[in-house]
């Protein structure tokens, strides 16, 4: 049956990648890897089980479109532009040369120059996936050099996005007058899509996400997200004859520009990585291993393009503009490697008749090669700034910034408080009046607008993702208040321990059955409701009936040690 086969194919593909990617990243490689060799172990070419890759590859489409709705999401256009003087320049340099290099071996091997053009322009982009997680790994995300490298591939990627769209006008036999014709017919065709785009971004969708989000439903807001990117997908591929990449990416723009960027990149997102996961596999079912031995010649030289070209070609252009020696080497290494893009434009160009079909297989084995290395000459960075350095032609002063994240920010003047209800309101007012600034994680959307009209920095997102914790500065921040009696309050204390282990977590519980789990969870102090009534009754019956300073204060001790003996020694009413 059809649903047995898309069951198997999906627990297999996800099975073998999950062994793959576990394995991988104990060896302190990319996950990646782990899950292009699953997609071999699970392919036609290898013995054992074949799981369906037609399936995998339709299986695979959604994880494109949702791959390219989280590049838009997460495009900013501010902070392309403070890293523009060098992204820019040296992610179009590079690209040419990588593409020239490409194309020009490609050639040498009898292929056509559609081809061969599309293939080089496949060795010319890096992937998002590995160049983020290397960066985040090593600590340099933050960092001028981090920046760098990011903006660097953002340039890359909007350049693919393009290329993914004129791609069909080099299907068949292509001659200057028909490619020139079909960019001029593709250029109106993407103009219109991104003047509708424009619209539905500043006066549709902006609606349909407050409406959606003033339900306060998790699942109508992730069906949401992800029903505006699949639907502009397939609308511009319907509508405008466009790639459902393109369209991907616009709905991804048009959110990230939205109140609700990081809601969407938190809720909606993780359904993109187990997709993605399946791309990668149906990837590695289309490799043949025989291909390492028959195009043995073509991988070296494939290799050498994306190991050595394209990090000399980055290092030249940063060290031409007067970018310190470690800038110069983070940059360049991180973007050499291949994936994600790499697979869209063969397998798109396979697809149409662009490409021969070995092209996937020297592109996969050039992927898992260059993801494997890439982490490990991370590490050689370090060593190898103090051994170029001694060299006097290259020594130059280092910016702070160059050495590793830091931040400006005092903690103890900063705290976030999650929620802002009735106690949220007190506790962020009397952080305000004590000099501390206050920033407020809330789920309700006009909450949000109405604090920062009062000048109150403020977070539309959940709590409990990891992302939003960062988003509002806890990394920078000593304090954390959990206002709200929430269920979900262990897993917030568990996120904020794992991104800043020294900061003191105040959280308020409903009951007291809650304390132990709380406290076991990481709180400093909790403060349950029930308690806190307890000890208030106490207090009036007291007085009522006349009781000194000194009774009231032996009771209510007494009281605190009964109800909450966890908290007896450090907690105060």
């Amino acid at each position: 049956m059809p649903e047995t086969g898309l069951i198997l194919t999906l627990a297999a593909g996800l099975g073998a990648a999950l062994v793959g990617g576990y394995l991988t990243q104990r060896l302190g490689l990319s996950p990646i890897v782990g899950y292009l060799l699953a997609g071999i172990t699970v392919g036609p070419y290898t013995p054992g089980y074949t799981a369906d890759v037609h399936l995998a590859e339709q299986l695979a489409e959604v994880g494109v479109i949702l791959l390219m709705f989280g590049v838009g999401l997460q495009f900013h256009l501010d902070e392309l532009l403070a890293v523009r003087r060098v992204a820019i320049p040296g992610a179009v340099l590079q690209s040419l040369v990588a593409t020239a290099l490409g194309a020009i071996g490609a050639r040498t091997f009898g292929w056509t120059w559609p081809a061969a053009i599309v293939f080089g322009l496949s060795l010319s982009v890096a992937s998002t996936v590995v160049l983020v997680r290397v960066l985040s790994d090593s600590r340099q995300l933050h960092t001028n050099a981090g920046h760098i490298a990011v903006g660097w591939l953002v340039v890359e990627d909007v350049f693919t996005v393009l290329v993914l769209v004129l791609l069909p006008a080099l299907a068949g036999s292509p001659t200057l007058g028909s490619v020139a014709i079909a960019l001029g017919i593709t250029t109106l065709k993407v103009v219109g899509l991104g003047l509708i785009a424009g619209v539905l971004g500043s006066r549709i969708i902006p609606r349909i996400l407050d409406d959606v989000a003033a339900t306060r439903s998790r699942e109508l807001f992730t069906l949401a997200v992800l029903a505006i990117a699949l639907g502009l997908a397939v609308s511009a591929a319907l509508v405008f004859g466009v790639s459902m990449a393109l369209g991907a990416f616009l709905a991804g723009m048009i959110v990230g520009r939205s109140d609700y960027s990081l809601r969407a990149a938190t809720d909606a997102l993780p359904m993109r990585d187990a997709f993605a996961v399946l791309f990668f596999v149906s990837v590695g079912m289309l490799l043949r291993p025989m291909a390492l031995i028959e195009h043995a010649g073509f991988v070296l030289g494939a290799l050498f393009i994306v190991l050595v070209g394209k990090p000399v070609t980055a290092a030249l252009v940063t060290w031409l503009l007067r970018y310190p020696l470690r800038t110069t080497l983070t940059v360049a290494v991180s973007l050499a490697q291949i994936g994600e893009f790499s697979f869209m434009l063969v397998t798109i160009g396979r697809t149409l008749g662009v490409v021969p079909p070995e092209a996937l297989d020297i592109v996969v084995v050039t992927a898992i090669i260059s993801i494997t290395c890439n982490p490990l000459a991370f590490r050689s960075i370090s060593s190898l700034t103090q051994r170029l350095g001694r060299l006097r032609v290259l020594q130059r002063e280092l910016e702070p910034s160059d050495i590793g994240a830091s931040s400006s920010l005092d903690p103890s003047g900063r705290a976030i408080v999650i929620g802002h209800g009735p106690t949220g309101r007190t506790v962020v007012r009397l952080l305000r009046e004590n000099g501390i600034s206050p920033t407020v994680v809330e789920l309700n959307m006009d909450v949000v607008r109405e604090l920062r009209e009062q000048g109150i920095s403020a977070v539309y997102g959940d709590a409990s993702h990891t992302d939003t914790l960062v988003s509002a500065g806890l990394p920078h921040a000593s304090t954390l208040i959990v206002s709200g009696a929430d269920t979900g309050s262990p897993n917030i204390i568990h996120s904020a321990r794992s991104i800043n282990p020294t900061a003191h977590i105040f959280v308020r519980s409903a009951y007291l059955r809650d304390v132990p789990p709380l406290r076991k969870a990481g709180a400093e102090q909790v403060f349950a409701g029930e308690g806190e009534v307890a000890l208030a009754m106490t207090e009036a019956v007291l007085r009522r009936l006349g009781a000194t300073p000194d009774q009231i204060d032996r009771e209510r001790a007494r009281v605190r040690e009964e109800l909450m003996p966890l908290d007896h020694e450090t907690s105060r009413v």
